[in-house]
């Protein structure tokens, strides 16, 4: 037996749902260790003891808890909008969605020096871009006689 015989690999296409789900996932995972890095901030841990959001006079009280929670509700929420949806609603609502919290990063990163802070927002958009993009190039379904083409695997039929 040839060891030095390369193996060829069988590489499969992910399905647009997955992508975009995963997509979601990632851009949680990113959002959420940005904030926890944040806890290592002195200015962050000294708002939070007074009560406020560090660099506001937003206080961190009921009404802003809730309002956080429903914030990050909607993109946790996209990664099983994104999986179970049908693809015409999939679409829209990635769109949609991905660009909304497209301007909201935006916003927040607005002001901010903090190295960290900028290069998971950077990521983040970089992300929110990718879904918008996955989801406006949605493969449309193709016609009658091109999925005969297709599905026969010959152009001379």
């Amino acid at each position: 037996m040839n060891k030095n015989r390369r193996v060829k690999l069988l590489d499969t296409k992910v399905e647009r749902k997955i992508v975009l789900s995963g997509l979601w996932v990632t851009v949680l995972f990113v959002f959420a260790f940005v904030d926890i890095f944040g806890f290592w901030r002195s200015d962050i841990i000294n708002g939070i003891l007074a009560g406020t959001v560090s660099g506001t006079q937003i206080d961190i009280d009921q009404a802003f808890l809730v309002s956080a929670t429903a914030y990050v509700l909607v993109p946790s929420l996209m990664i099983i909008v994104s999986l179970l949806m049908p693809a015409r609603i999939n679409r829209l609502a990635n769109i949609i969605v991905s660009l909304v919290w497209f301007v909201s990063v935006v916003v927040m990163v607005l002001g901010e020096s903090w190295s960290y802070y900028i290069l998971g927002s950077v990521i983040e958009l970089l992300l929110l871009l990718s879904i918008a993009y996955c989801s406006w190039t949605w493969p449309r379904r193709a016609d009658q006689s091109a999925a005969r083409v297709l599905a026969s695997g010959s152009l001379d039929n």
